[in-house]
C-alpha cells in the first residue's frame, strides 16, 4: 500500500539519506521555477490520471520512492501508478509542494549572556527565517518575523515554558505573508514595527517604534535601529548589544534588493541610502555583534547558497565586512553594482506586499499557498558575494 507522509518526514528521509529516488510530478515549468534539490520531473496528470512525461520503470529496481507535486493530489496518484507497475516501498507527501514551503527547523544561536535565549527558525524551502528572543529569568519571549506557521512560532515558545509578550516585523515583507499582527491579537501583546513603516502607508494600527527606542521583554532590552534601503520602513532590532536581526538589509551571504520598493527615478537613491545603512548605521556596531538576517539563499533548483538548513544560520560584523565583496565596494560602485545581474522579483510580490499592507485580503487559504509558493529572491545577489577563504 502506498504511504502517505508528511513534509517533515520527507525533510527527515533526505537528511538520513533514506530514499532513492523523489519524483516531482508538476508540469516542467513549474519544477524548473522551483524545485526540491534531490527531485527529478516526470510530470503526471491528476486529473486525467495518466503519465504526461516520460518515464521508463525498468530503470528503477525497487527502490525506496517518494513522489511529490503543487498540493499532493497528482503525487498519490503516481505513487499509485507506480505501485501497479510492480515498486513496493512507494510514499507520496501530503499536500505536497504547499506543506514543503511550511516546513521548519528550529535551531539555538549560542548566546554570551546566561538569561538570553535565541532560537532561529528557518523555513528550508522558503529561505525565510524568524526569531525567538527570550528571558530565561523572567520566562517572557518576543517572536520577530511570523510567517502563517504561527503554531511553529507559538511551540517554540511552549516547548521552553515562554509567554509571549511581544511581536515585531522588521519590515512590510514581500516574499511572504506575515502572520504577526494575527499572533498579537490572539496573545493580547503589542505589534511592533518600526514608526518609518508609516511611509508605506499601513491599513492597520501598530505599537510604533521611534528609532534607537528600547523595549524590553522580561529583563532583555531589544532597541529599534531605522536600517532603510530594502524598504523606506526596514527596522532592524539589537539585542542587548549582542545580536543585530537585521531583516532583509543585510544577509550573512548577500545584502538587500532595493528595486521592489525603489523604483524608476528612486532606485539609485535607494541605494545609496542602502549604502548609508550598511556602512554608518550596522558596520559602525562592534566586530562581536552577531548579524541574523531575516533570509537566506537558495536557487529554483533548491541549491543553498552558503548555508546549511538546520545549522545556525549567522555571521558577525567584523567577518562580514572582511568578507562582503559588495559591501567593500565604494559608494558609486556599490550603487552600479545594485543593478548588476539582479536575480527575478519574487513571485506575487506586489499582491503579497498589498496583503501585508492590509490593502487585500485573499480569498483564502489557498490563495495564501498560490501567493507563497517558490523561493525568496530579496537578496541583490544571485550568488554569494562573501570571498572564498
Amino acid at each position: 500500500m502506498v504511504e502517505t507522509i508528511s513534509a517533515a518526514e520527507l525533510r527527515d528521509r533526505i537528511e538520513a539519506n533514506d530514499l532513492d529516488v523523489l519524483f516531482d510530478t508538476r508540469a516542467p515549468e513549474d519544477y524548473e521555477d522551483w524545485h526540491i534539490a534531490e527531485a527529478k520531473n516526470v510530470e503526471y496528470s491528476g486529473s486525467d490520471d495518466e503519465l504526461v512525461g516520460d518515464f521508463n520503470p525498468n530503470t528503477y529496481d525497487d527502490p525506496n520512492i517518494v513522489t511529490t507535486c503543487a498540493t499532493g493530489r497528482s503525487a498519490e496518484k503516481f505513487a499509485k501508478y507506480l505501485e501497479e507497475r510492480g515498486f513496493e516501498n512507494v510514499a507520496h507527501v501530503e499536500n505536497g509542494m504547499e506543506a514543503w514551503s511550511l516546513v521548519y527547523d528550529v535551531v539555538p544561536i549560542v548566546t554570551e549572556r546566561d538569561n538570553l535565549e535565541i532560537l532561529q527558525l528557518q523555513r528550508r524551502a522558503k529561505g525565510c527565517l524568524g526569531y525567538l528572543v527570550g528571558s530565561k529569568r523572567t520566562g517572557k519571549a518576543a517572536l520577530i518575523d511570523v510567517t502563517r506557521a504561527t503554531g511553529t512560532f507559538e511551540n517554540a515558545a511552549a516547548e521552553r515554558g515562554y509567554e509571549i509578550a511581544r511581536v515585531f516585523d522588521t519590515h512590510i515583507h514581500a516574499d511572504h505573508i506575515s502572520a504577526g499582527r494575527e499572533l498579537a491579537d490572539k496573545h493580547g501583546v503589542p505589534y511592533h514595527l518600526g514608526a518609518s513603516a508609516n511611509s508605506r502607508d499601513p491599513q492597520f494600527e501598530f505599537d510604533a517604534l521611534q528609532p534607537n527606542e528600547t523595549v524590553a521583554v522580561g529583563d532583555i532590552d531589544i532597541k529599534a535601529v531605522h536600517t532603510p534601503g530594502h524598504t523606506t520602513g526596514m527596522t532592524s532590532y539589537l539585542v542587548e548589544d549582542e545580536a543585530l536581526l537585521t531583516g532583509d538589509t543585510l544577509f550573512v551571504e548577500s545584502i538587500g534588493r532595493t528595486e521592489l520598493q525603489f523604483a524608476g527615478e528612486d532606485a539609485k537613491s535607494g541605494a545609496r541610502i542602502q549604502y548609508e545603512t550598511l556602512h554608518h548605521k550596522i558596520g559602525t556596531n562592534a566586530d562581536h555583534i552577531k548579524i541574523l538576517p531575516g533570509h537566506f539563499s537558495l536557487t529554483n533548483c533548491g541549491e543553498y547558497i552558503d548555508v546549511e538548513p538546520g545549522m545556525p544560520m549567522f555571521s558577525t560584523v567584523g567577518e562580514i565586512w572582511a568578507k562582503n565583496e559588495i559591501i567593500q565596494l565604494g559608494e558609486d560602485d556599490f550603487v552600479e553594482h545594485m543593478f548588476d545581474n539582479l536575480p527575478s522579483k519574487p513571485p506575487n510580490y506586489q499582491k503579497v506586499i498589498e496583503t501585508n499592507l492590509g490593502i487585500y485580503k485573499p480569498e483564502d487559504e489557498d490563495e495564501r499557498n498560490e501567493l507563497e509558493l517558490g523561493p525568496n529572491r530579496c537578496a541583490a545577489t544571485q550568488d554569494s558575494a562573501v570571498a572564498d577563504d
